[in-house]
């Protein structure tokens, strides 16, 4: 079978029964891509290892509008989605090379972003509580510190989503996969603030008060962008005098860190992020380590001399 038309058999799967996400589709769809631009349209069956080490020194090689060559973490991205492709082969006995052929490359673990206390005071204060925008933006701040949500998942919420009452709700994150939500009575406040203003009735949580198009031909007003949170992030921080590069993931960081330092454990932790793999959270070795330390300390070299 030629590799495009396996590829788009691979893809229609994704989305009909493994129900992933259509920006997940697409950016297997893009990796894969690259795959025909290097090879061409080959036979799935002409996919070697000899074919992928060529491919892999053209991807290591292929600069990008930043840079002269694209990140190690990039390459890999091509690498797992062409691994899923030959497992869904495997299953569709569609003659192909397997999957655990293919080895990631090494990459340095990235370097975990957080806020102190103090600097979370600061940036959430940030906002001008006299518009509505500046109470839009208090709320997305609390709620992005108090629960840990990824911008995506902050952005997709709907009014009706979230229940102030109870302090909880439920989003569908990476995967397409439920998770709990909890928040702080600071963060429900909050919320409850901005949307006690809103004199308007639609749909989304958060959405645009500024520019051309802040509304569309039916009155309503537009959700907010990832983007556009990305950007307000970084204004207050900026505001707040933090130094450091400071992004909605920076509070999802700082959301974990300060579990982990009050006594939350890996696991639980873990659940709350939804993370589908444990060696994901432990990217928060900055917490656990000290507290390893500790336990090293009291329970081990005590033994009194005779």
């Amino acid at each position: 079978m030629r590799f495009a038309k396996a590829k788009t058999d691979f893809l229609e799967y994704l989305e009909i029964e493994q129900n992933r996400s259509q920006k997940t589709i697409a950016n297997y769809d893009h990796y894969l891509e690259r795959l025909i631009d290097f090879a061409g349209d080959i036979q799935v069956a002409e996919i070697t290892p000899e074919l992928i080490r060529k491919w892999r020194l053209w991807l290591n090689r292929l600069g990008t509008n930043t840079s002269d060559e694209l990140q190690k973490s990039t390459q890999n991205y091509h690498l797992i989605a062409l691994r899923a492709f030959l497992k869904f082969c495997a299953r569709r006995d569609i003659p192909a090379l397997t999957a655990d052929k293919i080895e990631l490359a090494r990459t340095q673990r990235k370097q975990v972003t957080w806020l102190s206390e103090d600097e979370v005071g600061r940036l959430v204060s940030q906002p001008d509580l006299s518009k509505l925008g500046g109470l839009r933006d208090r709320a997305i701040l609390e709620l992005l510190y108090s629960s840990g949500l990824r911008v995506s998942e902050l952005v997709g919420l709907d009014r009706d989503h979230i229940n102030l009452k109870r302090r909880e709700f439920s989003v569908r994150g990476k995967g397409q996969k439920d998770r709990p939500i909890f928040i702080s009575p600071e963060a429900a406040k909050w919320l409850d603030h901005y949307l006690q203003k809103r004199e308007d009735t639609t749909k989304p949580l958060f959405v645009r008060y500024s520019g051309s198009r802040k509304v569309d031909l039916s009155g309503n007003y537009h959700r907010l962008t990832a983007r556009s949170v990305q950007r307000l992030v970084a204004r207050y921080a900026l505001l707040a005098g933090i130094t450091k590069h400071v992004s909605p993931h920076t509070l999802r960081h700082s959301f974990a860190t300060d579990l982990l330092m009050n006594g939350a454990d890996l696991r639980s932790v873990q659940a709350m992020l939804g993370h589908s793999n444990i060696s994901t959270t432990q990217i928060y070795t900055h917490v656990t380590d000290p507290h390893l330390r500790s336990v090293h300390e009291r329970f081990h070299g005590h033994k009194s001399s005779e």
